[in-house]
């Protein structure tokens, strides 16, 4: 039996977690720093490589029906919630082409490459789309989103990034949902793929109508499943919606749930790496996970500054998956990214669009251990004096 404990996958011959044998690592594999997919151990590897089962019978059925409910758990929310095939941009799609139609006014909060992209997926599909663009670096600024709203008519929908993984930048979620409710009645899409699982999401107690993520970061499993939640509002605007769509129209994710199948044949090595993952997170406790998340990014953050190196955001908005550290001015952030993987079999992330070769980041989601962050940290130490001496 495999089991998760902490973050930890773990072998046992018992059917009860609790008892297990020693954690397994994944030896002489690179470092993988990035944001997403995460490293896997070898034991993910081997549940990810199990024969295949029938997804249209029983035992996909009581699957199913066990990580619905714990997703529901780890969303904090009593809201549908789905398993789709695909990336965690499908997700972020499923939310727009669901409850968006052309012509409808959506006010897109960006702080980052993929803010963009949350407002091109809406523009794509005929949504007349208002921008409210922040520093990069920077997290949404509270006033100047209400300002906006106060200055928008029959807004129908606020779409934004919530841990920009970009930035290493988390918007203050449940601050910008309480503005947002207060100014207008507008649909709230919340793309959190790179933050679900490892930061709490209230989505009933800050109303939040549809979530989006994808199994390739906190949820240490391998890319290939996205999960939305939909509200009764949510809903609502489905009926309304004129919108074309498909494979990911929701109805068909909701009328399949009820016989326990995925309308398409879904990405199994995910699913069955993604349920043993949820269960260890309920059994873990959220709390426990969500406080664990911070530890390990505290310790990189201080890593880096004991270093010497700046990180690109704001302290106080941080993320807790992700850290993106500033690059001294002047060096060759390719080189210094390539020797890194090089000399020390460490893969960082590094800057997108206009912040490529600025900064480095550091992923720290999903199964993650201090000995895994002081490695990176050492490589980047290491290679920052042979490149700057």
């Amino acid at each position: 039996m495999v089991v998760c404990e902490n973050g930890r996958y773990r072998k046992t011959n018992s059917q009860n977690p609790q008892e297990t044998s020693t954690p397994v690592s994944s030896q002489n594999q690179p470092n993988l720093r990035i944001p997403g997919p995460v490293p896997l151990p070898d034991n993910v590897l081997e549940l990810a490589g199990s024969q295949m089962i029938n997804h249209r019978g029983p035992e996909y059925a009581d699957m199913l029906d066990r990580m619905t409910k714990n997703l529901k758990t780890v969303f904090m929310t009593q809201n549908d919630a789905y398993f789709i095939t695909s990336s965690g941009t499908g997700a972020m799609e499923t939310a727009v082409v669901n409850t968006i139609s052309p012509g409808d006014k959506v006010l897109s909060i960006i702080i980052g490459a993929f803010g963009e992209r949350f407002a091109e997926i809406a523009e794509a599909y005929g949504a007349n789309v208002t921008k409210i663009v922040f520093d990069l670096g920077q997290a949404a600024d509270i006033d100047k989103v209400r300002d906006t709203l106060r200055g928008m008519s029959d807004v129908k929908t606020v779409i934004f990034t919530h841990n920009e993984s970009s930035t290493g930048v988390s918007n203050p979620l449940e601050e910008l949902c309480k503005v947002i409710h207060e100014e207008s009645d507008a649909l709230i899409l919340v793309d959190a793929v790179s933050s679900a699982g490892g930061v709490p999401i209230a989505v009933d107690a800050w109303g939040i109508d549809v979530v989006a993520t994808a199994s390739q970061k906190s949820w240490i499993s391998p890319p290939g499943i996205s999960m939305v939640t939909f509200s009764k509002k949510a809903w609502d605007a489905y009926a309304k919606s004129t919108t074309p769509k498909y494979y990911l129209d929701i109805q068909q994710y909701e009328d399949y749930l009820k016989i326990g199948q995925p309308p398409f044949t879904p990405c199994l090595p995910a699913i069955y790496t993604l349920e043993v993952a949820l269960q260890s997170m309920v059994d873990e406790g959220i709390e426990n996970v969500f406080a664990r998340h911070h530890e390990i990014a505290q310790h990189t953050r201080d890593g880096a500054k004991a270093l010497g190196l700046d990180l690109l955001p704001d302290p106080g908005f941080a993320s807790n998956t992700v850290t993106a550290i500033r690059l001294p001015e002047g060096l060759d952030g390719k080189a210094f990214l390539a020797q890194v993987t090089k000399n020390y079999n460490v893969i960082l992330g590094g800057g997108q669009k206009s912040l490529v070769g600025k900064i480095f980041r550091v992923g720290h989601m999903g199964w993650v251990e201090k000995d895994h962050i002081d490695e990176a940290l050492k490589a980047a130490e290491e290679t920052l004096k042979s490149m700057t001496s």
